[in-house]
């Protein structure tokens, strides 16, 4: 059993390892003015969108804890990116109404002693900033709050989120936050280039799909650890949970920090992709999206929120696309598909995905729970003709 697992293993770093080399090849050879070029758009933000989609099922999918304020946490995790990453010579022109009270940019610091080394710490440095604030929050949100349950819970996060994002649009707060100005100027993802003998190799795409990877691999550790279990045991069952010897409310304010420390993360690897970081972004829509991501791809399951994610990004931001423009699958028909058109019909395919998985697509499955059973299926299928 050992052995099996450590196969497995090997197998899905092959696989993570065989996929990355993918993107940063697609990286090079798909061009911003070429039709494939929604690809690496829709990679770029659909891994965002996973890692945020995992960071809230394990919150409510894997603890039981419905909370509806991570549109919140990831505003937080965006603004605390960009602040500590606006280089000083643009500091002044972001901050245009204020006299910015925060002048420290970690990769401009880190570069002038570690050259583009520095860079890439200070973008680490500021990408973990963001999810240890978000996570400070929560804590301090979590005091109150978990006492809570079920629809309670979910108002009261839903209540901090908005608290969260009016008080970062107030003008008081201007000179940190630069009020409902948004904040740019930042290092984004296009900014991530190797020059290799003359040639320049992106890393736009590279760079966020790497962070959703190695976060949402923390999380699967985090998941089939102790913690992990004690997480499912209060999710299944808090009496016995707590008859069992799990403490309650210590493993809830922990998974609840942990999700909101991701959360704050997948904030600041949004703020890389849309190179903008503004309150308005970040409304209670945001939370609304990436539950149904969750629940597209299953409740329970991290592959499932994975790809609950890439196919909600895919479908809205791509492949039907065209329904607003007048034309899809080679049919023009101005008349019938006009301006808003593609939400209707996504809504349609989401009541279709609904009535027919109504656990999700993965439900509490993963992966390789679907690749086992069918190497089962197999042997038992081959064991049964040679028996007969």
């Amino acid at each position: 059993m050992i052995e099996k697992q450590k196969k497995f293993t090997l197998a899905s770093l092959v696989l993570v390892a065989a996929m990355l080399v993918l993107v940063i090849v697609l990286d090079q050879v798909i061009k911003p003015t070429d039709s494939m070029s929604m690809l690496l758009k829709v990679l770029q933000k659909g891994s965002i969108y996973a890692l945020a989609a995992v960071s809230m099922n394990l919150l409510n999918g894997f603890t039981g804890l419905f909370s509806l304020g991570h549109a919140g946490f990831m505003l937080i995790g965006a603004y605390t990116y960009a602040i500590f990453t606006i280089p000083s010579d643009a500091r002044d022109v972001v901050y245009q109404y204020y006299d910015a009270a925060v002048r420290l940019s970690f990769p401009e610091a880190l570069s002038s002693v570690l050259g583009p080394f520095g860079t890439l710490l200070g973008v680490t440095l500021a990408i973990i900033a963001a999810g240890l604030v978000a996570a400070l929050v929560a804590y301090l949100i979590g005091l109150p709050v978990l006492r809570l349950k079920s629809d309670y819970l979910a108002i009261a996060t839903l209540g901090f989120a908005e608290v969260i994002r009016a008080v970062f649009q107030w003008g008081k707060l201007g000179p940190v936050t630069n009020g409902s100005n948004p904040l740019k100027s930042f290092v984004r993802i296009n900014s991530f280039q190797i020059h290799l003998g003359g040639v320049s190799v992106s890393l736009s795409t590279f760079v966020p799909v790497l962070l959703s990877t190695v976060c949402i691999g923390l999380i699967v550790l985090l998941v089939n650890s102790t913690y992990g279990r004690s997480f499912k045991a209060i999710r299944d069952d808090e009496v016995a949970a707590e008859a069992m010897g799990v403490n309650l409310a210590r493993h809830k304010m922990l998974s609840f920090c942990i999700s909101s420390f991701f959360a704050g993360v997948s904030g600041a690897g949004l703020a890389m992709v849309l190179g903008i970081s503004q309150a308005s972004n970040f409304k209670s829509a945001m939370t609304y999206e990436i539950l149904l991501m969750v629940v597209l791809g299953g409740i329970g399951s991290i592959s499932g929120s994975c790809i609950g994610a890439m196919l909600f990004i895919a479908a809205s931001e791509w492949w039907l696309r065209g329904l607003d423009s007048g034309s899809f699958l080679g049919i023009n028909a101005p008349g019938v598909f006009r301006n808003g058109f593609r939400l209707v019909v996504f809504s349609v395919i989401i009541m279709i995905v609904v009535l027919f998985f109504r656990r999700g697509i993965m439900g509490d499955r993963e992966l390789p729970d679907l690749l086992s059973r069918r190497r089962r299926r197999r042997k038992t299928g081959k064991g049964g003709g040679s028996n007969g």
